[in-house]
């Protein structure tokens, strides 16, 4: 009996070995398929020896004969590529006509599954996903798949949302702009079968359109006066644009359309009814896509040869352009990608495309708040670019920054610095090789007039790519006054004259106490005698900070990691318990950011990095850097790009400093919660992975105290802007004057460039900001800004 029990117990577990083993292989099996069919559905339509039209044909066929088996992976497979292949929308729209016209029900519960999908995309707030889906169920009406009726009254419930109440514009904006960027796929099916409902709902937008409120327009454009090229906003350039689209009978010239060698399949295909769409109700944590100004900087006269570029109005410029757009957010990642990915472009033939993928590349790149992409992505992929096309590329990269530099007056002064950057980075990868000689007119300029200030900083930023005397050898001796200075520390103890200052007798035992090797205790100690004067020898009133002590301790330790930031970086951390019992109190931490200025004064990059390592080690604090940069030490420098690189560095430091503390107090609550129910269900909980109430209690209060310093951060920054701009507006009234200076030019639109650069943190301070600052005791010409910056989600 034990034998045949042993045996039977053997049997059976070899029995589940096989089961378990057929499992796995059925599991394995069906990976494997639906890896296949997932390159199969994505591939269609890349290179191939067929035609589009055979290879089509042949995967509907594929398809139809998994969709007994597979249906719902086919389905999921077909709704990613809506969102992520929208170049090739066409190409899926005709495939899922193929596979209706085959398969009644299958055609059905793809159009179901594609509208559950916009719906929670739309309560999400995924604006872009929503409108490539909405784009793709319009091109299922010309492949017979929907009934236009029902498209049109799914627009119709979406133009609607412009008629509700209490709303901000931004919420109407974003429902007419779903209805008009697909009206170029399906106006001409619309036109020909519905054209009274079509014009209705046309009349309908242009009414919204003609009364829309455009206050936020002056903050988002690239230059400040319209040149030669009108700077619209995204939704009336997209308007015109349709307007032209009606006027042509909505023919054009750009989509490619599979579908029309299948008419005579298609035609006799059942054809679906969209179920009804009501878009959600208004929720404030709902974002909005802000409102966009369109970019243009060529026009036909500006092509040499060759094809003709497409007018600004018309919907052959707009469907390239996002066609472009499409091609680099697929491919931003990989700029050697990306770049043949744009030369590759289809329609290549047609239109002058180089001149086109500039366009683009610049519209992303002075984008307004801030650009899709790291600004590193264009300065590359245009190197690319340039690579790929190395006769034709370069001359018109070349024609656009001539073209750029010649309207660098009006320039945005956020535009005019992204500018700099690239132009900077581009240098460095093509020798520094440049027609100097054509912009000679900027020497003698005023120092912030913008086009010496654009050479300026192109200079100063192209040190950080090369060496000093590289960058001297790299331009003409004419341009001599734009030069940087050379980047060295500047060590007042050790300078002519300095026997006479008061600290340098304890600064050089100090220099040597340090080479000894010296403790941090030790070196306090040698500093305890300095007199608490600033270093001309004036007394100090404040007792909370010794100016002389920070001047001959901090200078001294700068001094001796002067020859590598590691050195530096080495000094600060030996040393740093002095450096924070130094700067313990607000003016010492100023002190402190003085006398790194006094040193390094002519190394920008050294400043930029100590401030943020300072940051990092707690020494000083983000308020104040921002009261150090406003200080009068600093006016010389206050239009120099680097002064608000530190600033925006510093914003962002403290911004990543509460979403880390905020996250920790919400994994906290989650680890509490998870534990709550585990004791419901009478699981066991270990206690060292649970926060006790107190425990959450401390986070909180750290969280809510980061938070109270960055909204005083904000309230620093934004006091000091007004105070500065405010005293420069009232000198020039009392002297009679015109205001509009360079200088104030600059200062004006770093205050815009805040409240753009950091929009989504300041919006959570504007109700503060307005009762404490911007009130209508402001000047107006600095209430504009904030007005302009409300407007934005107003």
């Amino acid at each position: 009996m034990d034998r045949r029990r042993r045996h039977t117990d053997s049997f059976s577990e070899d029995e589940d070995d096989d089961r378990g083993r057929k499992r796995r292989r059925i599991a394995t099996d069906d990976v494997d398929i639906e890896d296949r069919l997932e390159s199969l559905i994505t591939r269609v339509g890349e290179k191939s020896t067929s035609s589009l039209e055979s290879n089509l044909e042949g995967l509907a066929s594929v398809l139809e004969t998994d969709i007994p088996n597979y249906k719902h992976q086919i389905m999921k497979i077909l709704c990613q590529c809506v969102v992520k292949l929208p170049e090739k929308l066409t190409v899926y729209t005709t495939l899922v006509g193929l596979l209706n016209a085959k398969n009644y029900n299958c055609g059905g519960e793809f159009v179901e599954m594609l509208m559950r999908n916009l719906k929670e995309a739309l309560k999400a707030g995924e604006f872009e996903n929503a409108r490539m889906m909405v784009r793709f169920l319009a091109d299922l009406v010309n492949c017979h798949v929907l009934v236009a009726t029902s498209l049109l009254q799914m627009f119709d419930s979406f133009v609607e949302v412009t008629l509700e109440d209490n709303i901000p514009q931004v919420r109407s904006d974003i429902y007419i702009y779903l209805v008009l960027s697909a009206l170029p796929w399906v106006g001409r099916e619309l036109f020909e079968k519905k054209e009274m409902e079509l014009n209705n709902m046309l009349i309908t937008i242009d009414n919204y359109l003609s009364k829309r409120q455009k206050i936020h327009l002056p903050a988002l454009r690239v230059w400040t006066t319209d040149g030669p090229h009108l700077q619209e906003e995204y939704l009336d350039c997209l308007w015109a644009q349709i307007k032209n689209l009606r006027s042509n009978k909505w023919m054009e010239k750009q989509i490619v359309r599979p579908y029309l060698a299948f008419d005579s399949v298609l035609c006799d295909a059942l054809q679906h009814t969209l179920p009804q769409i009501i878009p959600p109700s208004h929720n404030k944590s709902v974002l909005y896509p802000l409102p966009r100004v369109v970019f243009r900087l060529f026009d036909y006269t500006d092509v040499p040869q060759g094809s003709v570029l497409p007018g600004s109005h018309a919907i052959e410029r707009y469907l390239i352009e996002e066609q472009l757009d499409r091609i680099i957010h697929t491919n931003h990642v990989e700029r050697k990608d990306c770049a043949m990915a744009l030369l590759g472009y289809p329609a290549k033939n047609k239109i002058p495309l180089n001149y086109m993928i500039v366009e683009v590349m610049f519209g992303q790149l002075f984008s307004l708040p801030r650009a899709p992409y790291l600004d590193l992505f264009y300065g590359s992929t245009f190197i690319e670019l340039c690579k790929l096309q190395p006769t034709t590329m370069p001359e018109v990269l070349a024609q656009a920054s001539e073209m750029l530099f010649d309207r660098i007056d009006s320039m945005h002064s956020i535009c005019v610095e992204r500018f700099v950057q690239w132009f900077a980075y581009h240098l460095s990868n093509f020798q520094y090789k440049w027609s100097w000689d054509d912009w000679e007119e900027c020497v003698n300029m005023d120092a912030n007039a913008p086009k010496s200030k654009f050479v300026r900083e192109v200079l100063l930023q192209c040190l950080r790519f090369s060496y000093h005397q590289r960058v001297v050898e790299s331009v003409p001796e004419s341009f001599a006054p734009l030069l940087p200075a050379e980047p060295k520390a500047h060590y007042r103890y050790e300078q002519e004259g300095a026997g006479s200052l008061t600290g340098t007798m304890h600064a050089h035992k100090l220099i040597s106490s340090i080479r000894s090797k010296c403790t941090p205790e030790e070196a306090a100690i040698s500093m305890k005698e300095l007199p608490n004067v600033y270093p001309n020898g004036q007394e100090n009133e404040n007792p909370s900070f010794n100016p002389l002590k920070i001047d001959v301790f901090f200078s001294t330790l700068l001094h001796l990691g002067s020859k590598s930031i590691s050195h530096s970086f080495a000094a600060l951390a030996k040393f740093h318990p002095n450096l924070k019992s130094l700067a313990e109190f607000d003016d010492g931490k100023v002190c402190l950011l003085k006398v790194l200025y006094e040193v390094w004064k002519t190394n920008q990059q050294m400043m930029v990095v100590l401030v943020d390592k300072l940051l990092r080690t707690e020494v000083v604090d983000c308020s104040s850097v921002a009261n150090w940069l406003f200080s009068f030490e600093m006016q010389h420098d206050f239009t120099s790009f680097y002064v608000w690189e530190i600033m925006h560095s510093t914003i962002k430091k403290m911004s990543r400093h509460v979403d880390q503390l905020q996250q920790e107090v919400d994994n906290a609550h989650d680890k509490q919660e998870a534990a709550k129910r585990k004791e419901q269900d009478g699981l066991d909980v270990l206690d060292d992975d649970v926060p006790t109430d107190e425990a959450i209690e401390r986070m909180e209060e750290r969280l809510e105290s980061a938070t109270s310093a960055q909204k005083n951060l904000f309230l620093v920054i934004f006091q000091r802007f007004i105070i500065v701009l405010t005293e420069h507006l009232a000198r020039c009234e009392s002297a009679g004057v015109d205001y509009n200076t360079p200088w104030y030019k600059w200062v004006i639109e770093r205050l815009q460039q805040v409240f753009l650069m950091h929009h989504e943190l300041v919006f959570r301070y504007i109700n503060t900001l307005e009762q404490l600052l911007f009130t209508s005791d402001v000047d107006i010409h600095i209430l504009e800004v904030f007005q302009q910056f409300c407007a934005l989600r107003s």
